[in-house]
């Protein structure tokens, strides 16, 4: 058993730290939390629980800005460099990713090595290759349909694989050449009936979701989550978000994945305004959000999630201690993982991150990480970040 004593604790629900200073962990187990046990001494140290990204591509190299050039990597090659990424995550605090898309189901390999212990990374839910239409967003991953029946066999091929979720392309986007992400790929009926289907074989549906009729499409379906909902109007920019789809997102209980990350800081004070504005009408709706960064787009890096959050923080109008809710907690009740891990408390994985200072009150803390714990297994951080 290891005990971590003298540490100031966030449980991640609460509004303010634990009356604790003591966590014990068993195995890969927190087992008890306490007051003034004798252990590894954390004086000056704030654990929190580890961070999760609702939103990665694992086998995307963020280096690499061709669509060209990323599809003509050689498997071995991506397969070094994913091992490299998920490294990466856990030495930067993040201990749970849900990776939404890839076409050789890659990153389900890398997920059941980790899984294994066979090497170092984070809790990986994957989707593997998201339903599209013919030509449609990601159709080089394979997954491309042309009616429902097309779909199915992609969801059931998805299941054969050993998915834990299935991601749908509700409409078009930014990366795939003559895909406009305005437009909804499947009608009401189709986009209903496919989120059916998985349902059926016991799967959550991510909706990749950028233009307002998709989002709409997506939300009557009720889907687990739609992703970026970048409410994109007819005229291929954001528009105003819709009120009466808001609300049928929070009646609902779908959750809004937006996929802020940190290069959002340097988008002009225009689009800014228009993400915030959007954002205070989905929360005064009651649309509830998580941290997600689409990780492995260009110049987006896989452990960059503690550098988005501010940046969420500032777009979505949310104190610190709401966006750790996003990173952690919330984030783990988005992606059904939430008696596992997401809190620290008795009966739940150890999945720890500590940091100096006071990250309820400034999250750029969580750049300096001192240490990680993931599964219960001690690993050190980053230099990088400790340098940050």
């Amino acid at each position: 058993m290891t005990v971590y004593s003298r540490v100031r604790i966030w449980d991640g629900d609460a509004d303010a730290y634990a009356p604790f200073d003591s966590i014990a962990v068993e195995g890969d187990v927190i087992v008890a939390l306490g007051n003034g046990w004798q252990g590894e001494d954390c004086a000056g140290l704030t654990a929190i629980p580890g961070l999760i990204d609702a939103h990665v591509h694992m086998v995307l190299d963020p280096s690499i800005a061709s669509l060209k050039d990323q599809l003509a990597q050689k498997r071995r090659v991506i397969r070094e460099k994913m091992e490299s990424r998920a490294e990466a995550m856990v030495r930067h605090g993040i201990t749970t990713a849900r990776d939404l898309g890839g076409g050789n189901w890659l990153e389900l390999e890398l997920r059941d090595r980790i899984n294994a212990g066979e090497i170092l990374g984070p809790r990986l839910l994957c989707a593997g290759q998201p339903v599209t239409s013919v030509k449609g967003h990601c159709h080089f991953w394979g997954g491309e349909a042309v009616d429902l029946e097309a779909a199915k066999t992609v969801i059931e091929r998805q299941h054969a694989h050993g998915v834990d979720l299935i991601k749908l392309m509700a409409t078009g986007g930014m990366q795939t050449p003559d895909s406009q992400p305005k437009d909804a790929q499947f009608d009401q009926a189709t986009t209903t009936a496919i989120v059916a289907a998985a349902k059926e074989l016991g799967y959550g549906v991510a909706a990749h979701c950028h233009g307002t009729p998709g989002i709409r499409h997506a939300a009557n379906a009720g889907v687990r989550s739609i992703e970026h909902c970048s409410w994109i109007g007819a005229e291929g920019k954001r528009e105003p978000y819709d009120p009466e789809v808001a609300a049928e997102i929070a009646r609902r209980g779908v959750w809004v994945s937006p996929t802020i990350n940190a290069g959002w800081a340097r988008f002009p004070e225009e689009f800014a305004v228009a993400v915030r504005e959007n954002m205070r009408g989905m929360k005064a709706a009651g649309c509830r959000l998580v941290a997600s960064t689409d990780a492995g787009i260009h110049n987006v890096r896989h452990q960059d999630l503690a550098r988005a959050l501010p940046v969420f923080a500032r777009l979505a109008e949310l104190q610190p201690v709401e966006v750790l809710k996003c990173a952690t907690s919330e984030c783990a009740a988005a992606l059904d993982l939430g008696d596992v891990t997401g809190t620290l408390r008795e009966g739940m994985a150890a999945d720890l991150l500590f940091v100096r200072g006071d990250p309820l009150a400034d999250l750029q803390t969580l750049q300096r990480p001192v240490k990680v714990v993931v599964r219960g297994r001690e690993v050190e951080p980053a230099e990088e970040k400790q340098q940050a």
